[in-house]
């Protein structure tokens, strides 16, 4: 499958199962949401304690799961992952990254100070995967 049709079939959905690998090699997988970036990135809001979090700071690699609701069309996406640190004031580049990523995910906040102050709270981070290898079977 070419990375090009894997990330079209991402963008028309934004729920997701990552895959991260626990430190004895075995999966670890977590539901998530995530956003297809312009640049055919893929993102993930994380907070700095999680599971998935610590496999990728000592293995950088994930794949994305993502199923259509009819279960038999399904697209598998691997690469190489970048971790933003966590987030530390309100106004660092962490937050003002989650802002983005807030707005294209949900539009405007009722309250952009409450939360930058919640990803400070939450010690969020964005999790960035560059898609190197998709496989799956779409259009079923």
């Amino acid at each position: 499958m070419e990375l090009s049709d894997a990330l079209a079939y991402l963008r028309e959905r934004k729920q997701g199962v990552l895959v991260t690998l626990k430190r004895d090699g075995r999966p670890q997988l977590s539901n998530i949401v995530y956003l297809v970036t312009d640049d055919g990135k893929i993102r993930i809001s994380v907070t700095a304690d999680r599971a998935k979090t610590n496999n990728l700071q000592r293995d950088p690699r994930a794949s994305l799961h993502v199923t259509a609701d009819d279960f038999w069309s399904y697209c598998v996406v691997e690469g190489d992952v970048t971790l933003m640190p966590p987030a530390a004031s309100p106004d660092d580049a962490t937050v003002d990254a989650m802002v983005d990523y807030y707005r294209t995910m949900q539009g405007e906040h009722p309250d952009w100070n409450e939360y930058r102050q919640a990803m400070v709270d939450d010690r969020r981070l964005l999790v960035t995967i560059t898609p190197t290898h998709s496989y799956g079977m779409l259009g079923r």
